[in-house]
Parts: structure tokens; C-alpha cells; sequence
């Protein structure tokens, strides 16, 4: 009696995991598996799983304090991170070391992300780092491959990269530093005119020069203007030591790289030689 009264106890402090449904029920329970599709639980005291479908879960309580909100607009990329985030693979630490996350390429007006200018920015803030190396010492650089494969492996990119606590992504790249940037922008149209004027000229029997058959051309030109917001964050171990806003002075499609070099050469971690 005394072994099954202990028992009883610890099974009833034993902290649960919560679901909360669209339909504002709430479930507590033991979360043992999950996919992109569903959630597999027990009931406090049951050994059966119950599977539900991960589009009728608002959002996950989990025992250990972490929350994970299902978005009913992008189910699938929020269902992969949920997932991997609960079987975050914690790779060995290496001290001194810098991370670059993908960096988000967004348009403000349709808070659309361009994939392949979050990768060509990713890039672009890697190699001004290897560049600038004996800047930044003791510190090195993570090979980019080796990010961008262990994000993968948890199922972070572009998309949900900002969503994800700077704590799990420093365990799942093993760096005790990050730095992480976004480009927002517009894109603004204007007109510009240019006129060329023409004629032919005869000279009389007194030469005097008469202008006959004048021709004006006015030519329009559209012209794109990009206006950037650059934000630019570092962090050493959880803490973030550095955070600035820029805006480039020249509204010209790479405005931007001009900012991200700007905000390093200021950050903490640079220092000028």
C-alpha cells in the first residue's frame, strides 16, 4: 500500500504537456511522437496513444516550459519546426566560434521572403566575416555547409529562423556566438523625362544661320528606388551583446550589403587594425 500511495504521487506530480485545440479544449497529457500531420499522446495513467491532427492544434504547452504556436496559414512549416524542436540534436560546443543564420529577404508590403536573396545574403555576411578574420579574432567562423546542414536537419530555414529561441540554435550549431540579420524593404517607382531637341540649319546669301524644321523628343523613363531596413543582431552565449537598425543613405537595389558591412565594423566583435 505504502509503494502504490508513492507511486501515486509521483504520477501525480509529474509535470504534463498541454494542448490547447482550435476548439479551446484543452488536453493534458505526455506527448511521445510527432510528424507533420500528427501528435501522438497518452492520458495521465494510460499506456494507450491517441493520435491527433496537427490542424486542429492552436497550441502546445510543453512540460518543459516551451511553447509552440500552430499557425493555421503555414501549418506545414510550423508543424516541421515543432517537430524537430522537440528532438533539438545538440551538437558538440566549440568555444570562440561564430554562426551565420540565413538572413530573411523580406518585402514589407506583402511580408513576403525571397529564398534565394535569404541565401545570397547568408552568404554575402559569411564571406565579409572569413574577409575580415584577424578582425574578429579569437573568434572564427562556422563553415557555412556546416550551418546551414545542421539547420536543416532540425528543420529551420529562412522562414522560421526568427521563431526559434537563440538558446536552441546555439545547442544545434555548437557556437557560442551568433549573429543574425533581416532585410525589410520597399520598392517605390518614379518617372524621370529626358528631351533632345534636333533641327536643321541653313545659311542665307547674307550668312546669316536660319534654324528651320525643329524637332523635340521627350523620352519617360520609370526608375525603381529600394528603401531597406537592415536590422543586425550578435549574441555570445544566449545574451544578446549588440543590436542596431540601418537604414541605407541611397535607395538603390543593393543598399543594403553597404549597411551589413557598416553594422559589423561596428559590432563588438570587431576590432579595427
Amino acid at each position: 500500500m505504502l509503494l502504490s500511495a508513492c507511486v501515486s504521487f509521483a504520477q501525480s506530480g509529474k509535470k504534463l504537456d498541454k494542448i490547447i485545440k482550435r476548439d479551446y479544449q484543452i488536453i493534458e497529457c505526455t506527448i511521445s511522437k510527432m510528424s507533420d500531420k500528427t501528435v501522438e499522446y497518452s492520458l495521465p495513467g494510460e499506456t494507450i496513444q491517441i493520435s491527433l491532427d496537427v490542424s486542429q492544434i492552436a497550441k502546445i504547452d510543453f512540460a518543459s516550459g516551451r511553447s509552440q504556436t500552430f499557425d493555421v496559414s503555414s501549418n506545414a512549416n510550423n508543424n516541421a519546426q515543432s517537430a524537430s524542436s522537440q528532438n533539438i540534436a545538440i551538437a558538440d560546443k566549440q568555444h570562440n566560434t561564430i554562426a551565420v543564420l540565413p538572413i530573411p529577404y523580406i518585402n514589407a508590403d506583402n511580408q513576403q521572403g525571397s529564398e534565394d536573396m535569404a541565401k545570397f545574403a547568408q552568404n554575402d555576411l559569411y564571406n565579409k566575416l572569413l574577409d575580415k578574420s584577424s578582425n574578429i579574432f579569437p573568434l572564427t567562423v562556422q563553415d557555412l555547409r556546416t550551418t546551414n546542414s545542421l539547420l536543416h536537419k532540425a528543420g529551420i530555414d529562412h522562414n522560421n529562423i526568427d521563431e526559434t529561441p537563440i538558446e536552441d540554435l546555439e545547442k544545434i550549431l555548437g557556437v557560442d556566438n551568433i549573429v543574425a540579420a533581416k532585410v525589410s524593404y520597399t520598392i517605390g517607382t518614379g518617372t524621370t523625362a529626358t528631351t533632345y531637341n534636333s533641327g536643321n540649319a541653313k545659311v542665307s546669301n547674307n550668312n546669316k544661320k536660319v534654324t528651320t524644321n525643329d524637332i523635340s523628343t521627350t523620352t519617360a523613363n520609370d526608375q525603381k528606388y529600394y528603401y531597406y531596413t537592415v536590422y543586425f543582431d550578435m549574441y555570445r552565449n544566449t545574451d544578446k551583446i549588440y543590436s542596431q537598425t540601418r537604414k541605407p543613405l541611397l535607395a538603390v537595389k543593393d543598399g543594403w550589403m553597404d549597411s551589413i558591412s557598416y553594422l559589423l565594423k561596428r559590432s563588438p566583435i570587431y576590432v579595427k587594425k
